[in-house]
């Protein structure tokens, strides 16, 4: 598995697939070709279908140029490799002097068509949760242990901007008010919940609110952290700055807390996938929740086993979930699907604390079952903007 670093990205919304890993590519083309004169980038499959709503034809033209940068769409065009595949093309006196044929496989990630998806450095000896799980009773120490241990020696620091990034981004979606860019035409919601919360006091508000408050930033095209996805970055800032506030926990602990949520995470990435266009929302919001859960565990001083179980729980009642953004925007389903499970990634970890530790399923084996119904899922409800949800075109 790679350094938490490549799973924890700050950037700007509001996809990481389609709008982070488009921006980097175009950035990637642009130092190579810095005396071109003309671009012209054909966008297929899913970056084609739901490109306008999540942003890709413009973060391409503000990194290449607007004035020299002609974008095509071919939703038509599906590799069998991934579905968010784009070509640069670089041109100068009308002749093509580059090309490049690369792909969006989530996180921000960038891979060339049949480069092998598994990470190029290996900074963990074990890959899976029985592993993990097995190495960790065995010298008895905790997931956090094995973290510190794995990662670069600055992990912790790292992770304390992440902490600082998504609480910023939560404070500023939690006083902005007015409409989500896009046609829908949103109202904001964080702010008046928020107040709302002021006069309850009640957690559960808080939570919806702080979660709100950072999807509907990324909604908007602000910096916000992956995690693991623009789509998904909600989930785990709202969890953790609920009970910062709530329960008055410092954020060194959830400076660690982090890190802990970040190995559920970077399993799913490592054995799965992260990629709605490739899993479906389950691949998205699923190990959103999953992580978040799995940090709250550790926060409430839960065992590892526990923590697996939290993890598990919170992944397992995620299964099948499909990714179908009406109009190709990331705000319906998406926000309010990261405030309920949000709230779910709480419920998951109570749970899990009420038991030994001890079930049948284990993560493991829910993480390669995402991979498989990622697989099965009609491509149409894996963020193709073509059936479900997305093919509303009328808001009341």
């Amino acid at each position: 598995m790679d350094t938490l670093k490549e799973l924890f990205k700050i950037g700007n919304g509001p996809s990481s697939s389609h709008t982070m890993g488009p921006q980097k590519a175009a950035s990637i083309f642009l130092k190579r070709n810095e005396n071109s004169e003309k671009f012209v980038v054909e966008l297929y499959g899913s970056l084609a279908l739901t490109g306008k709503g999540h942003l890709t034809d413009w973060v391409i033209k503000e990194v290449l140029g607007e004035e020299r940068t002609e974008i095509i769409f071919h939703p038509e065009l599906f590799f069998d490799y991934h579905p968010n595949g784009m070509k640069f093309k670089a041109f100068l006196n009308d002749e093509i002097i580059d090309e490049w044929l690369v792909f969006s496989v989530g996180g921000g990630v960038l891979k060339e068509l049949n480069e092998e998806r598994q990470e190029e450095v290996n900074y963990y000896q074990y890959n899976t949760m029985n592993e993990i799980l097995n190495y960790v009773e065995e010298r008895g120490i905790s997931f956090l242990d094995y973290v510190l241990e794995s990662e670069p020696q600055d992990i912790l620091t790292y992770s304390r901007l992440i902490i600082d990034t998504m609480f910023a981004s939560v404070k500023r979606g939690l006083k902005t008010e007015g409409s989500l860019p896009g046609p829908l035409k949103l109202k904001r919601r964080a702010p008046e919940i928020y107040q709302k919360h002021l006069l309850k006091k009640d957690l559960n508000s808080l939570v919806f609110a702080a979660t709100l408050a950072v999807s509907e930033e990324n909604a908007s095209g602000n910096v916000i952290v992956t995690a693991p996805t623009c789509g998904s970055s909600g989930v785990l800032p709202g969890v953790l700055y609920a009970y910062h506030i709530f329960e008055n926990i410092g954020k060194d602990c959830l400076t660690k807390a982090l890190l802990v949520g970040g190995l559920i995470g970077n399993l799913v990435k490592h054995n799965a996938s992260i990629s709605g266009a490739e899993v479906g929302c389950q691949g998205e919001i699923g190990t959103a929740c999953s992580m978040a859960s799995a940090a709250l565990a550790y926060l409430k001083g839960g065992t590892s086993k526990q923590i697996e179980y939290a993890a598990e729980i919170a992944l397992e009642h995620h299964l099948g979930m499909t990714c179908d953004p009406v109009m190709g925007y990331v705000q319906i389903p998406c926000i309010e699907r990261n405030a309920l499970s949000a709230r779910r990634a709480i419920d998951s970890c109570n749970f899990a604390l009420l038991t030994d530790g001890e079930h049948f399923i284990d993560l493991d084996t829910v993480i390669i079952s995402l991979k498989e119904t990622g697989k099965d899922i009609n491509p149409n409800y894996r963020e193709t903007s073509l059936g479900g949800l997305a093919k509303v075109r009328k808001i009341r």
